[in-house]
């Protein structure tokens, strides 16, 4: 099973916070033709969104409140992953913070 009722109640408040928070108009400014991953710093409105959303969901993965199944299904985090991470990488090396976003990549490359 993807996850049980409790999972689904966060899953729709997650939801809610993203679009208050710009998620959708951050995801499609990640995924337009012009993007660059490689040129883009995590201090950019719609990548710091992205990853502030993302990281939220993969702690609670970790943690063991969200189902990982149910994120899954419901989120392409890998693919995210690949548009903003190379930001967050530099953001990492900058701060001297290895630990920054760590539980997006974790959950985007399949860690536990």
């Amino acid at each position: 099973m993807a996850g049980n009722h409790n999972d689904a109640v966060l899953m729709v408040e997650l939801a809610k916070w993203g679009t208050m928070s710009g998620l959708a108009e951050a995801a499609r400014a990640i995924f337009a033709d012009d993007f660059d991953p490689d040129g883009v710093e995590a201090n950019d409105p719609s990548v710091r969104t992205v990853l502030a959303f993302n990281e939220t969901v993969a702690t609670l993965v970790k943690n063991d409140l969200l189902s990982r199944d149910l994120v899954y299904d419901w989120l392409w985090v890998a693919g995210v992953w690949e548009r903003v991470g190379p930001a967050a990488k530099r953001a990492r090396e900058s701060a001297g913070a290895p630990q920054l976003y760590e539980n997006f990549e974790a959950l985007a490359v399949g860690l536990p």
